[in-house]
């Protein structure tokens, strides 16, 4: 049986495993947003940054990739994607059902945000968001960075997402 990997992040442009397929899916009932602060990654404690996470929405769909993991690396990319992803626990794991553009669904490993953890923030307006974006900076580099890499793969693999393509334009006029 095959393993799968939900991308709607950072894992679409940098997913750090051995991929034997990828494929265009969406996941039902979730919306991809800029609702974590990021305290290790793409800011500090001190001044937080914003990263991107799966909020359950009723009616909602993220469009992403599903990774099909090469067969043999199951155990390695799971022990990856946890040390990776659940760093401070804001994320939680499980595995839900992806709908592809050919038609099937599969259950895939997937990051969705933890709604009692302190690090949600749901529903920052637009502009507060760009702003943060604009100035954080954390461990793996700048905030805008994490954002114009997400915004660039999906525009790339011709995904929109209208939040990530005004953040992305406010926050070039920010930094500029």
């Amino acid at each position: 049986m095959t393993m799968w990997v939900f991308g709607y992040g950072s894992l679409l442009w940098n997913p750090g495993f051995e991929i034997a397929e990828q494929v265009v899916a969406t996941l039902p009932n979730y919306a991809r947003s800029f609702c974590m602060r990021s305290i290790h990654h793409r800011g500090t404690i001190e001044d937080p940054g914003l990263v991107l996470a799966l909020d359950e929405r009723q009616g909602a769909q993220c469009a992403g990739v599903a990774f099909a993991v090469a067969a043999g690396k199951e155990d390695v990319t799971l022990q990856y994607l946890r040390e990776r992803e659940l760093v401070s626990s804001a994320y939680i794991e499980k595995t839900l059902p992806l709908d592809f553009t050919d038609g099937r669904r599969v259950d895939a490993v997937t990051y969705v945000i933890d709604e009692s953890h302190e690090q949600y923030c749901s529903d920052l307006p637009l502009e507060e968001q760009a702003q943060i974006i604009a100035n954080a900076v954390g461990g793996r580099g700048p905030n805008w960075e994490y954002l114009y890499n997400t915004a660039n793969h999906l525009r790339d693999i011709d995904l929109r997402d209208p939040d990530l393509e005004w953040l992305t334009k406010r926050v070039r006029e920010l930094v500029a």
